[in-house]
């Protein structure tokens, strides 16, 4: 069976969108039918810049007009621009869908949700706060995969100090570590209302964020009888298999 002629096809979809209100869609290989008005809804955005005027996209061989996204949640986008309905799950994908083809009234509402107002606002708003917060997470995840080698389990320990005063015991309690120093991982201070459970809570989600199995528990390091006593280490421990 020979393929069907690309100019014929092309010419057959551009066509279709001159002259039929109808449209066929491969968005990633998941198959959508809908109007032009439908995708021309919101004029500033990407989608409607793509079916507006002469065809910016190219057909497939069924002459189906072609998206290279994958397509789960493109039908939540439609949706929305059907009847202004927002997904109730999936939304952060969702929101991916709406930024990439710059929906900005879905954005507005998706980021008006309580999963994202939670994430954006609350959350990331602190993690700005914390400094070298997201170089630190690289830096975690670096050291984890090269002490991975042969091994089940990687640990780090990382010093958390929430407060200036915590910082001026840095030194003292890194000394007073027997693990190796230069290893361990700071994170703080910072200016914000959040606690130091909050900041393992958001070190635990990004990390797992990316795929990887981690627990973190408080590091109690052997001490003499006239030491410190330093509450500033945890061990976050990474499980390869």
């Amino acid at each position: 069976m020979s393929l069907p002629d690309f100019k014929s096809t092309e010419k057959h979809a551009s066509s279709g969108v001159s002259h039929s209100p109808v449209v066929q869609l491969n968005v990633g290989g998941h198959l959508f039918s809908t109007t032009l008005a439908t995708l021309r809804k919101h004029p500033e955005s990407t989608l409607a810049d793509m079916f507006s005027g002469h065809p910016k996209l190219r057909p497939d061989p069924q002459g189906r007009y072609f998206i290279d996204r994958d397509g789960s949640h493109f039908g939540a986008v439609l949706e929305f621009l059907r009847s202004d309905q927002l997904p109730r799950e999936n939304i952060q994908e969702v929101h991916k869908e709406a930024v990439q083809f710059n929906i900005k009234a879905l954005m507005k509402r998706l980021e008006e949700t309580p999963q994202l107002f939670g994430e954006l606002v609350g959350r990331q708003q602190f993690l700005s706060r914390v400094p070298h917060y997201k170089e630190n997470i690289e830096v975690l995840i670096r050291i984890a995969r090269a002490e991975a080698i042969t091994t089940r389990h990687s640990t780090i320990l990382i010093c958390v100090l929430r407060t200036e005063e915590d910082l001026g015991f840095y030194d003292n309690a890194i000394n007073s570590l027997e693990a190796d120093k230069d290893s361990v991982v700071t994170f703080g201070p910072w200016k914000a209302v959040p606690s130091v459970k909050d900041l393992l809570d958001c070190v635990k989600m990004d990390i797992e964020s990316q795929g990887y199995s981690v627990r973190i528990a408080p590091h109690a390091p052997e001490r003499s009888f006239l030491s410190r006593s330093y509450d500033f280490f945890y061990k976050v421990t990474f499980t390869w298999w």
